[in-house]
């Protein structure tokens, strides 16, 4: 049986530790060392039309990598594309919706498929566009987030707001809508007063169950970069 391990500091790995006859799923790309006995093996997951789906729709990769312990019990490591912290979510008794680039590994009994929702939410929501990715199954999913990750917790009769740049995995049994940290009335005023004053796009949860958010913003940190650079400084100055 296939055990998790999150291992390091600042910028951790997880250890996938494999007897003989185990699989794991994992990101393309993302493996950094393994145990001679084990394998790796690129191939599509769930079939041709859902992995397809997963890549048009979604914007993952399309071949999946598998390592396989197929010779002798050993370990691999493995390591997500940005930097900061790795969480070992538990499948089964609780399924997850994942945010875009969340996904980092996952025992060989969890599936991974892709999920319509509302326009308003896929236009604005930036929680995957049209379609974010949902588990099934029953093992564990490893998932990486920009920064270090906080597990927080929705109670039944209060609601918890998220800042979707700061998203990672939310319970699927939790209701969700968007809204616009903003004071202006109507939807044109709040969208308009969130581009000047950086306020963001929210996610607001209701129901009862578990959302992890990252301490950093993938986009306001590539948009902190390029404001960076000298052309742009100066593009500024002019």
């Amino acid at each position: 049986m296939v055990h998790f391990e999150v291992t390091g500091g600042v910028d951790p790995l997880l250890t996938a530790h494999m007897q003989k006859g185990d699989k794991v799923l994992a990101e393309a790309n993302a493996m950094v060392a393994m145990q001679d006995g084990l394998s790796l093996k690129g191939r599509s997951r769930g079939g041709l039309f859902k992995s397809l789906a997963r890549k048009i729709l979604n914007d993952e990769t399309f071949f999946q990598l598998f390592i396989e312990a197929d010779e002798a019990d050993g370990d691999v490591l493995l390591a997500p594309k940005i930097p900061g912290d790795i969480m070992i979510l538990d499948i089964g008794e609780r399924q997850y919706m994942l945010s875009d680039g969340a996904f980092l590994a996952s025992t060989d009994t969890v599936s991974l498929e892709v999920k319509s929702q509302g326009i308003g939410r896929a236009l604005l929501g930036d929680s995957g566009g049209f379609f974010v990715m949902s588990t099934s199954g029953a093992g564990q999913v490893a998932v990486s987030g920009f920064g270090s990750i906080q597990e927080l917790e929705v109670k039944l009769g209060h609601k918890l707001l998220v800042d979707n740049g700061h998203l990672v995995a939310w319970d699927a049994s939790l209701d969700y809508e968007l809204t616009i940290n903003s004071s202006r009335s109507g939807l044109l005023g709040k969208l308009v007063n969130s581009q000047l004053t950086g306020e963001g796009i929210l996610l607001k949860f209701k129901g009862e169950g578990k959302v992890y958010v990252c301490s950093r913003n993938k986009g306001g940190f590539i948009d902190w970069i390029f404001g960076e650079r000298p052309t742009d400084k100066a593009a500024k100055n002019e």
